[in-house]
């Protein structure tokens, strides 16, 4: 248990801090503090500076307002969410857009990452007591909320208003900072668990299925479920000098198959008129397009036939109908299944009143699976022999007698399409292992000084499994059969000429004709490997120089300075396997290069705080804030940030306070160093189908011959190639933030009453982006210009953007154009007791609120006669695609309230939270399709708590108490599955229904 001493040194840091930021932050009325916490001039004066650093800065506050607006969210709001994952936490806060999380699937990283304001995770700089986070995956080198431990979180704070000049580069959307608990001593065991329910009644996704013949769940299920231990160890030296404190944790997480869900049951396609499942030309029974040699066609035909294999009458083709999909949806995961170790440790040691030294350690392994259909043939080309023995009479009259061609020929050009569903669903496996360690020396020099002194090596260890894919090289072995002159038994070619006696004959051609021992010669795993490392010296002193006379003659407190300087170095490994770098994975579409590379910078960096009037009529404290940054870059040379802050406190209840932020982002060792690679980009092709939504002379520009035009296949899953890749001469991005808000505190009108409102207006400049493909594309046909033309690359033959690997858009980094939002953030808090409103003895109620309106989000790329993207209220393609920052809706208005009843019933708390975000329309402005519009949501969450003897802390709760779907979204009206998932985007919208969740916590 915690003595007496602790616990009182805790209880008054706490209410101070508490105060502090639920007084002046933005979002102050979420950091859980004591209620009745006095103002911070009447604290005591012996409190540790070193406590009294709000983020925003690295200069002690001696009254702890933050200039920059500081949203807080404290520990107990963690615990109120049921939910062991951080990145659920954050997602739920009006500033952040969901991007990166265990809900994504297909194409995930197997990471959680935090996007403020929609700008990207990697323009968001993520913290740990004010030093960074690693990058936590070589492919995708952002921070990994996973490794954050969520018992050990005492309060989670956000500033974001740019903060480069006070942290360096990537913080040009702003800073999350977890601050962890310290100083514990005693023993503390937590435990959670969570399960998912949900009822699937949904009429809409029910008609759907049942129109095409897939079997929905219905009724009630139970799933998902997750379990969090966490154990803590603290302990005081006999001196009373120190404290070092440990722990472990483990978390599980049951996985969920879209199966589970009729919303998700299948593909859905949205019409003027409704829904209907689609899914994907790659079809168990194949579908193949069959041209002549060299993508001739049969005569008078204009284009080529597309058959199947007719099972009512085996050994015959019959042509291939639009019924004739593949439901992909239901093996692909709606949760990733997950399971995390993680431990550590946080000490600290007072050698003398000059030197404390401090250490900490921290380690993640987390292994996750993300799931997706069974690989396949994906419309690669085949060169068939018209005498292989495995083929039928009518199979070689389609394939090879309608061209004229004999027995010893052989046509080039059948185009393959088939699911390879015996060889089950693909899973990519994904270990993390992360470690984090810090060393450091801090302490006071004289009166007026304090340094702070660091090292810190960090590396994330990756290891990813790509398992039951196809090899493309055997693929190529298998399909040709022939006849062993020896034993007229049917085999591979390559058996016969030694150059792979292992093959086996692949019968695609028989109804059934796929055995396990054809799928065990075809099938072969991925390997990556890979590591980031980050090594950080650093050093800075803080003082205040009104110990030397260096104060305004209308103030009391003197200037408060921070200098420092720090070096840093990142290095970065993905190591890809032979059959990643030579492309031969069939489900991977092309090559996955290995990638390497490592920058250093040198920095320097400065702060000041003057305090310029204070204590006089109508100026309660009038303060400037200056901040500089100077960084040297191995990779792009030297870059500058720095700051221009000020307040304007009238009284103790009304503060005004903006600011100019001039922040920098250098390119990370991705965007710098990836060799390019083919892989899915783009999501339409106006030039396919029937009926292109371009004319015959647009299409022309981007390689449409006459005879393609209207014949060229359109993807039914509607994902298109596209060349991505690095660039070298990549400079900085530059953002300017401009800020300016108010904060009532109110002492004598309402006593506990705080509001405050910040208005925000962030412009980024030569952002490294890519072009689109989708808009490359479009202006290519528009426009014609060779800018975007010479990125286009049709397929041989066919002219398709997906059949095989032939057909491309290079879409590749640049620094081009700009992002663009500006908007205001709302917060309030209210806290009393009802016996002060003379209501009784019935405890307390405190009320906190968050809101964000977003008054524009634009994007534009840069290229001449493209247009500014105007994304708020909006959703779709356009604004979510894969060149964008923005992964998911950006609703005008967004917000979470939480009201709290602390009854006076043995420590028993009841919790209501309302969580809205508003309506959204379709970015194409089309406002005939079935998903053009969603609506508002509003979800509902519910939770209680109680204490017994002072030791055990129960908790109960329901998250989305209402069970509310999510909007139903068609596969046209949604990006690719990194951010989407499940005919929704699952990080903004609760995708599983309820969540119902119990904890406990034991004190000792």
């Amino acid at each position: 248990h915690l003595t007496n001493t602790t616990r009182a040194r805790l209880l008054a840091s706490s209410m101070i801090t508490g105060f502090a930021i639920a007084a002046v932050s933005t979002g102050g009325a979420f950091a859980q503090a004591a209620p009745a916490a006095a103002p911070a001039a009447a604290e005591p004066a012996a409190v540790p500076i070193q406590e009294l650093v709000v983020t925003g800065s690295r200069i002690p506050s001696p009254n702890l307002t933050s200039i920059a607006p500081v949203t807080s969210v404290g520990s107990n709001e963690v615990k109120l969410t049921g939910s062991a994952r951080v990145e659920d936490l954050l997602n739920s806060l009006p500033q952040v857009v969901s991007e990166q999380g265990i809900h994504t699937s297909n194409g995930s990283p197997g990471i959680a990452t935090v996007s403020l304001r929609g700008l990207g995770s990697n323009r968001t700089l993520v913290l740990v007591d004010g030093r960074r986070l690693v990058p936590g995956d070589p492919v995708v080198p952002v921070a990994d909320l996973n490794f954050i431990p969520d018992a050990l979180i005492d309060r989670v704070e956000l500033d974001t208003a740019g903060a480069s000049s006070v942290y360096g580069a990537d913080a040009v959307a702003g800073v999350v900072n977890f601050i962890m608990k310290r100083n514990f001593e005693g023993v503390r065991l937590e435990a959670n668990y969570g399960v998912n329910q949900h009822n699937n009644g949904n009429s809409i996704a029910q008609a759907a299925n049942a129109a095409k013949g897939f079997t929905a769940p219905t009724g009630s299920i139970f799933d998902g479920n997750q379990v969090d231990v966490t154990a803590i160890l603290g302990v005081n030296s006999p001196d009373g000098k120190g404290n070092i404190e440990g722990y472990v944790s483990y978390r599980h997480t049951d996985p969920v198959l879209q199966k589970a869900r009729d919303y998700s049951n299948c593909n859905l396609k949205a019409s003027k008129t409704g829904f209907t499942c689609s899914g994907s030309g790659t079809i168990p029974l194949g579908q193949f397009l069959v041209y002549g040699p060299n993508f001739s066609l049969p005569p008078g035909a204009s284009s080529a036939p597309a058959v199947t294999l007719d099972t009512a009458n085996p050994g015959n083709f019959r042509p291939k109908l639009d019924s004739d999909v593949y439901n992909f949806a239901p093996l692909n995961y709606y949760q990733r299944p997950d399971e995390r170790y993680s431990g550590g440790f946080f000490a600290h040691y007072d050698i003398s009143k000059q030197v404390q030294a401090y250490s900490e350690f921290m380690f993640m392994d987390d292994h996750t699976v993300g799931a997706a259909a069974p690989s396949g043939i994906f419309g690669s080309t085949f060169n068939i022999h018209c005498n292989n023995p495995l083929l039928s009479a009518n199979e070689v009259q389609t394939i090879c007698g309608q061209y004229g061609l004999t027995p010893t020929q052989s046509n080039n050009s059948v185009i393959i399409l088939r699911r390879n569903a015996e060889g089950g669903p693909r899973l990519d496996d994904f270990r993390h292992t992360d470690y984090r360690a810090v060393v450091g020396l801090k302490g006071a020099i004289g009166d007026n000084w304090h340094y702070d002194v660091y090292g810190q090596y960090s590396a994330a260890i990756f290891a990813n499994r790509y398992a039951n894919d196809i090899s493309k090289s055997r693929l190529n072995n298998a399909l040709n059969a022939v006849t062993d002159p020896k034993t007229g038994k049917t085999v591979c070619a390559s058996v016969l000429d030694g150059t792979d006696p292992n093959c086996v004959p692949y019968n695609i051609w028989t109804p059934g004709g796929v055995s396990q021992d054809q799928i065990a010669y075809i099938s072969v795993p991925g390997f990556k490997t890979g590591q980031t490392t980050e090594q950080v010296v650093s050093g800075s002193v803080t003082g205040d120089l009104g110990g030397y006379g260096v104060k305004s003659p209308f103030a009391h407190d003197g200037v408060g300075v921070a200098i420092g300087a720090e070096y840093r170095r990142e290095k970065l490994d993905d190591n890809t396997d032979i059959e990643f770098t030579t492309g031969d994975l069939e489900g991977q579409g092309a090559k996955t290069p290995s990638t390497h590379g490592a920058y250093s910078v040198k920095e320097l960096f400065g702060e000041a705080r003057i305090p310029l009037v204070q204590d006089m009529p109508f100026v309660k404290n009038l303060s400037a804030e200056l901040g500089y940054r100077f960084s040297n870059y191995s990779s792009i040379g030297n870059t500058n940030a720095y700051k221009i802050s000020g307040e304007w406190a009238i009284n103790d209840d009304l503060r005004i306070r903006g600011g100019f932020n001039r922040s920098v982002r250098a390119p990370n060792i991705v965007e710098l160093f990836t060799p390019d690679s083919l892989g899915l980009d783009g999501s339409k092709d106006f030039c396919a189908g029937p009926t292109p939504a371009q004319t015959a002379a647009q299409c022309a520009n981007s390689g449409v011959t006459a005879a393609q035009y209207g014949h060229i296949i359109a993807n039914p899953a509607n994902q298109y190639n596209g060349i991505v890749g690095g660039n070298t001469t990549l400079k900085q991005e530059s953002a300017n933030t401009y800020s300016l808000g108010v904060v009532f505190n109110s002492h004598h009108i309402l006593p506990g009453l705080t509001l405050s409102a910040d208005y925000y207006n962030i412009k980024i400049s030569n952002v490294i982006q890519g072009v689109g493909a989708d808009n490359i594309l479009k202006q290519c046909g528009l426009t014609g210009l060779a800018q975007f033309c010479s990125l286009v690359t049709r397929a041989p033959g066919t002219g398709s953007l997906w059949l095989g690997t032939n057909g491309f858009i290079r879409d590749t980094a640049q620094n081009l154009g700009f992002l663009k939002t500006s908007g205001i953030d709302f917060a309030a808090g209210y806290k009393t007791k009802f016996s002060d409103m003379g209501l009784g003895d019935f405890g307390g109620i405190g009320i906190d609120f968050l809101g964000t309106y977003t008054h524009d989000y634009q994007i534009y790329n840069g290229i001449p006669n493209s247009p500014v993207l105007q994304c708020v209220g909006v959703f779709g393609t356009i604004c979510q695609g894969s060149s964008t920052p923005l992964a998911g809706p950006a609703p005008a208005f967004k917000s979470k309230t939480r009201v709290t009843w602390s009854t006076p019933y043995h420590g028993l708390d009841v919790s209501l939270a309302w969580r809205y975000m508003g309506p959204v329309n379709l970015d194409t402005g089309d406002k005939t399709l079935a998903d053009s519009h969603i609506p508002a949501y509003n979800w509902f969450d519910l939770a209680a708590s109680f204490r017994v003897k002072d030791r055990y802390t129960f908790r109960v709760g329901v998250n989305n108490l209402f069970d509310r779907d999510p909007p139903i979204l068609g596969s046209g009206e949604i990006p690719n599955a990194s951010i989407a998932n499940g005919n929704t985007f699952p990080g903004a919208y609760d995708p599983l229904g309820r969540y119902i969740f119990t904890s406990v916590t034991a004190d000792f």
